[in-house]
């Protein structure tokens, strides 16, 4: 599959995504919520990074409000467009420590970026977004590249978690070389452990 269509099955899929009501995606995302919370591996996470949704992602706001309340230190991405690269960046309130960033998407204040940046190699778990999921852990971002290069420089150790409407998976993503696969993919159904050693990317924490 060359890149034309990865980025026709990429449209195809975040079509369908763009249906769900806001009512029907707040209902999925708190299934898929309760879901991340129960999960051993993140309860026993001290550092988590977590995208802050936007358009019809799974919401995260409820997640990272239950994270900090159970003590966890959260971070939340912001992008470097002339470096191509994320910053994490600690937060305690993901409603009055954000602001429209990179593209629309929620980044912390500018104020933040100097004293609460995080150490990458820190992080214990990734909460990672992404437009198409397969049960083995492939996964389609949006194009930029930002999270394939943040896992696998600035955070390899770290556990992926990719919370996904149930319509997100399909049999097999098209992966390229560059391309991360994930540990974990959550959807309002059910969680899906990938496994990523089977294919070669090593992590910290196994599923």
């Amino acid at each position: 599959m060359n890149a034309s269509d990865r980025t026709m099955l990429r449209r195809v899929v975040l079509e369908k995504r763009d249906m769900l009501s806001p009512g029907e995606q707040q209902r999925r995302s708190s299934l898929i919520t309760s879901r991340l919370v129960g999960m051993e591996e993140l309860g026993g996470a001290a550092k988590v990074l977590v995208y802050m949704h936007f358009r019809s992602e799974v919401w995260t706001l409820e997640l990272i409000r239950l994270l900090l309340a159970g003590g966890k230190t959260v971070s939340i991405p912001c992008v470097v467009p002339g470096a191509s690269r994320l910053l994490a960046v600690r937060i305690t309130d993901p409603v009055n420590q954000v602001r429209p960033g990179y593209c629309g998407i929620p980044e912390p204040l500018p104020g933040l970026l100097d004293h609460c940046a995080c150490d990458p190699a820190d992080i214990d778990v990734v909460i990672v977004p992404g437009s198409v999921f397969d049960r083995r852990g492939g996964r389609l971002g949006y194009g930029g590249g930002f999270y394939d290069r943040f896992l696998a420089v600035d955070a390899p150790g770290a556990l992926r978690i990719s919370p996904a409407y149930e319509l997100q998976l399909i049999e097999r993503v098209p992966v390229e070389s560059h391309d991360q696969f994930m540990d974990f993919v959550v959807t309002e159904r059910r969680i899906y452990a990938c496994r990523r050693k089977r294919y070669g990317q090593n992590t910290r924490l196994q599923g």
